[in-house]
This record gives structure tokens, C-alpha cells and sequence, in this order.
């Protein structure tokens, strides 16, 4: 009992802190209200002109802007005040969700319409996702961000099952729009959340003053560290070819499995339990590290080739629950060691490259893979993004092996020079 009560509170030490409880319970529920959304908005495209490209458009516009400006969005989080900035990022985002839940009620809703949304939501994610990502730090400070960031993988997947759980459901009762609605209203939750915080139980991070060159800056600082500049790379090959779920899951559902909103529901719903374990599972461990990174990159290529080739739709969930786990162990190392080896100053800049790797990778990858899946079928769109996740990890480890090496040679060669400064230094012996 003793050991099981050690183990829950190393999983959940993060929760103790005042001001990271009330931003888990608002996530919770806003993200829930997001994944409701997501079914929703796929569904709908999917009704409006029942094509895999014009799922992959949508789905990509919604982070063209990360792309296209993911460093601008990072250098506002690090010289504003990210609770500030917050604020106005979720409000805009429930007046956007509220927006398509109208144009859908009132039976006008076109798939042009849609496009412009999905961008406008990008555009607020730009600045709301690293003012997220580096918000937690300030919450919990430096010694419980891995903690923290991977209960944040936590809410995010178990809002990955809740939702759509919900949202298949009241697609099936009463309607699309029902679920635009119920998440404009989820965004009310973070906006009271970030209200009660106590300011003076925060650990603020000094803001960058305003200077040239900055965005060009976190660029060069990203490129001179190793660690990071693998691990990005890393994220942004898996991130066009692998997590695209929106599109290969829908696609899963409907084309291979010849279902409907609730067999892709039961399918993201599967994928968001094993996401859930996966993350507290990270949550439990203390540091992430290289070796953990590359293992979890593994496991997920080779699980989601598995999902690729499973025969039928019970063998495709049980597989999924496995890949969600090893996915989201995935995320959370590779967040916590990014926020942990970036320098305060660059964290935010660091963050939204991060978001441009995983997230801003979408519009090249969503339309990419949605185009495989129409041109042969959504196995072969899943199995590609196995192909790239495997080859990842092995060029993760390749890199780590390779560095180690060179490490170990300098380190030999400052000793030699140390020995024979050394030797040079000691005075002749007297000859008598």
C-alpha cells in the first residue's frame, strides 16, 4: 500500500501545485470540447464532398499558419506575458467554434467556409500553442515540467476519449452543430481557470526585450545544439507522414472498414485509452532521455505498421490502444527535453518550432497522406507513416552514437594535450 501510494504521488506530484490543478481540470474539459469538434468538422467534410483531399485541406489549413510563421508566434510568447496572451487566444477560439456551430445550425455552411475558419483557427493556435507549451514551466517551475508536461499528454488524450465518445454520440442524436456548440462553450472552462490562478505562486520567466534578428536568432540556436536539432528533425518527418490521424483514421473508418461516425469515434476514442496510459506512464518516470526517445519512436513505427495491416476492425483497436501509449510516450519525452535543454530566453521560439515540427507539418502532411489513401487505400497512407517513424528512430540512435563518439575522442584528445602540457611544465631533473 505504502509502494502504491509512493507511486501515485510520483505520478501525480504536479497536481499538488494550486495554480496546475485548476489548467489540468479547464484542459480537460476545453479539449474535450476540441476532439468533440474534430469529429464533428471531419464528418462534415466528409458529408459536404466525401473526399479524402478535401479532409487532408481542411485539416491542413487549420495549421498552415504555424508553418508559414511558427517562429513569430514563439517570439510573442517569450516577450509577453503568456497568461495575458492566453486569455485572448481561447476567447478567440470559442467565437471561431461558435461561428461554424451557426453557419451549420442554419444550413448554409459551405466547404469554403469551413477552409476559412480552419485557417482563422490556425492563426489563433499560432500564438496560443507556445504560450501554452512554456505557460506550464511557470505553473509547476523547472524541477516538475516533465511531470507536468506529461499530464498534459494525459488531458490531451483523455479529452482524445471523451470526446469523440461523446461527439458520436450527439452527432447520431442531434446533429453536427450540437458539437461546435458544446465547444465554444468548453473554452469558458480555461477562461475561468486562468482567472482564479494565484499571480504570486507563478514562476514568471523574464521577457525578451523587443531587438532585430530575433526570429533568426532562435534558428541559429536551435542548429548549434545537437540535441534539439535532432529531436525537431526527428518530429517533423514523423509529423507529415505519421500523425495525421484526423485524416487515416477517418479514412480508416469509412473507406477500409466501411463504417460511419461511430466506428471513427470508437477508433479515436481506442487510440486516446492507450494515449491516457501511455502518458502516465511518462508522468511516472522523472527525466526523459535520448535512449527513451529513440525506443518510443521504434515502438510506435512498428505498432502503427501493425494498425496498417490489421485484418479486421477488433484486431485494428486493440493495436491502436498499444500505438496510442507509445505515441504519446513519444510526445511527452520529446516536449520535457526540449523545454528542459532550451535556454529561458529561447524557450518559446524552441516551443514553436516544436509546434511547427509536430503540428505545422499538417498542411504538407494531411493533404499528402489524404491523397495516398484516395490513390490506393488508407493502409498504405498508414504503413508510409510507419516506414518514416521507424527510419526516424534509427536515425535518432545513429546521431546519439555518433555524437557520443565524438564526445569521447575530444574529451581523449583534451586529456592528451593536459598530459603533455604536463610534462612539459615539470623542471629537468637535477644531474648531479
Amino acid at each position: 500500500m505504502t509502494a502504491f501510494r509512493a507511486a501515485w504521488h510520483q505520478t501525480f506530484r504536479s497536481l499538488h501545485v494550486r495554480n496546475y490543478r485548476l489548467y489540468f481540470t479547464a484542459q480537460l474539459i476545453s479539449v474535450s470540447g476540441t476532439w468533440m469538434q474534430a469529429i464533428a468538422q471531419a464528418w462534415l467534410v466528409l458529408h459536404l464532398t466525401g473526399s479524402g483531399v478535401d479532409l487532408g485541406i481542411v485539416t491542413g489549413l487549420q495549421f498552415l499558419p504555424m508553418l508559414l510563421f511558427g517562429p513569430f508566434g514563439g517570439l510573442v510568447a517569450d516577450r509577453a506575458d503568456k497568461r495575458r496572451l492566453l486569455y485572448c487566444t481561447q476567447a478567440a477560439g470559442g467565437i471561431l467554434a461558435l461561428a461554424l456551430g451557426v453557419l451549420d445550425a442554419a444550413h448554409v455552411v459551405e466547404l469554403w467556409q469551413v477552409y476559412v475558419l480552419a485557417t482563422l483557427l490556425g492563426v489563433v493556435n499560432l500564438f496560443d500553442n507556445p504560450a501554452r507549451q512554456t505557460f506550464v514551466m511557470e505553473m509547476v517551475g523547472r524541477e516538475d515540467t516533465p511531470n507536468a508536461v506529461s499530464l498534459n499528454t494525459v488531458v490531451m488524450n483523455a479529452s482524445r476519449v471523451i470526446g469523440p465518445a461523446i461527439g458520436g454520440v450527439v452527432i447520431v442524436v442531434v446533429g453536427l452543430a450540437a458539437c461546435f456548440f458544446v465547444n465554444a462553450a468548453s473554452y469558458v472552462a480555461v477562461l475561468v481557470g486562468l482567472s482564479m490562478m494565484r499571480s504570486a505562486e507563478l514562476y514568471p520567466t523574464e521577457p525578451v526585450q523587443r531587438a532585430k534578428g530575433q526570429v533568426r536568432d532562435g534558428f541559429r540556436y536551435v542548429w548549434r545544439t545537437p540535441p534539439l536539432r535532432n529531436t525537431l528533425l526527428a518530429m517533423a518527418v514523423i509529423g507529415v507522414f505519421a500523425y495525421n490521424f484526423q485524416v487515416t483514421l477517418a479514412l480508416l473508418a469509412k473507406t477500409t472498414f466501411h463504417g460511419g461516425a461511430g466506428t471513427y469515434s470508437l477508433l479515436t476514442s481506442a487510440m486516446g485509452v492507450g494515449a491516457v496510459v501511455g502518458g502516465l506512464l511518462a508522468a511516472h518516470r522523472a527525466r526523459p532521455t535520448a535512449r527513451l526517445l529513440q525506443a518510443l519512436a521504434l515502438v510506435f513505427g512498428l505498432l502503427l505498421g501493425g494498425v496498417a495491416f490489421a485484418p479486421t476492425l477488433a484486431v485494428a483497436l486493440v493495436l491502436i490502444v498499444f500505438m496510442g501509449a507509445a505515441s504519446i510516450g513519444f510526445i511527452a519525452t520529446a516536449n520535457a527535453s526540449l523545454q528542459l535543454q532550451s535556454d529561458p530566453a529561447m524557450r518559446g521560439r524552441v516551443m514553436a518550432l516544436y509546434a511547427m515540427a509536430f503540428l505545422g507539418s499538417t498542411p504538407i502532411g494531411a493533404p499528402l497522406v489524404g491523397a495516398i489513401a484516395q490513390w490506393t487505400n488508407p493502409r498504405v497512407a498508414i504503413a508510409v507513416g510507419a516506414a518514416a517513424t521507424v527510419l526516424s528512430a534509427a536515425a535518432l540512435a545513429w546521431r546519439h552514437t555518433s555524437q557520443g563518439t565524438r564526445v569521447q575522442a575530444a574529451a581523449a584528445r583534451a586529456a592528451e594535450r593536459l598530459a603533455v602540457e604536463t610534462v612539459e611544465a615539470e623542471p629537468a631533473p637535477l644531474v648531479p
